[in-house]
Formats: C-alpha cells, structure tokens, sequence
C-alpha cells in the first residue's frame, strides 16, 4: 500500500490507497457468493389433483350431530349417547364416499359435552366436518 508522507507546505498528509482494500475485498465476495450452496427450502402443499369428470355424482348424504342445550346428542334428530355416535360414525367412514358430517351444537350446551363429542369425531378420523349455526355465537 502506498502511502504520502506529507506536502510542500510542511503538513504530515498520511492517505492510504484502498484500490487494493477494495480489489481483495470483491475477490472475497465473490468467492463467498460461488461457494454458498443453492437455498433449497421446500413447502409442502398438498394440491387438489384434477380428477376426470365422473358420471357418477357425490353421494350427498349428509349427517348431522346436533347437541341441544340440555346436552343431549341427536344424530339427524334422533338422540343418542356417545358409544351410539361412535358407531354411526364408523359406520359412515366405511362407505365409498365420505359424507359430510355437520356439526351443530346450541350456544348453551355445558363445554364439557361439545368437548368430549368433539373429541370422539376426532378419533373417529372424519375428515369433511362442518360446523353449522355459528352465527348464534356472535353476540357473546
């Protein structure tokens, strides 16, 4: 590097050339940038597959699991416990075709029941469940 020493009129003048500082330093970078392995993040998604038009339509049954204030359970209105509710929805899962299972219980159903139907809807494994009449929620 290369240096002056100062000027003619007797001031000390030190400047250090930085031509070679900025020379190393891009030779650096540009090691750095080849050297660094492609980024190769991936997110899952599971996409819908084009399935070809079927002459046969959706089976559109539909069930319903009610819970009335009082807690008691009806499937498509007819009450029943919950070893019952765990049979029908087994036996819904071995049908061809999934039906859709619409969930719907009244605002002043106890937690407790809303949460242990819930949780035998889960073990069951249905996968298509709606949740019907949330608009009763909206003034709490």
């Amino acid at each position: 590097m290369a240096m002056s020493a100062g000027s003619e009129d007797g001031e000390p003048m030190v400047e250090m050339n930085t031509t070679p500082l900025i020379d190393v330093m891009l030779v650096l970078l540009i090691m750095f940038i080849i050297t660094i392995p492609i980024q190769t993040h991936a997110v899952k998604i599971d996409l819908p597959q084009n399935a070809p038009p079927s002459d046969s339509v959706i089976d559109p049954v539909k069930n319903k699991v009610a819970i009335d204030a009082g807690g008691v359970i009806t499937w498509n209105g007819s009450p029943i416990d919950l070893l019952t509710l765990r049979q029908y929805l087994q036996q819904s899962l071995r049908l061809p075709v999934e039906p859709e299972l619409q969930f719907q219980p009244d605002a002043q159903t106890r937690y407790v029941v809303v949460d242990s139907v819930l949780a035998e809807i889960k073990r069951a494994g249905v996968t298509k469940l709606g949740f019907v009449g949330n608009e009763q929620y909206g003034n709490f």
